[in-house]
């Protein structure tokens, strides 16, 4: 997932150095988006860890 949000951002850059300002737009609140999905995914992935840890 954070692969993806990589991608998209990368998508953004390059789109936004073209000139194609709504595309760019677009393409970082995606990878925005799938930012903090992986984020929470990842703090619900670690708490899960430790409380089986314990």
């Amino acid at each position: 997932m954070l692969y993806y949000a990589l991608v998209f951002f990368l998508i953004a850059l390059v789109a936004a150095i073209m000139g194609f300002g709504g595309v760019a737009i677009a393409f970082a609140g995606i990878a925005k988006i799938l930012f903090f999905l992986f984020l929470v995914l990842f703090l619900v992935s670690l708490v899960m860890h430790i409380g089986r840890r314990v």
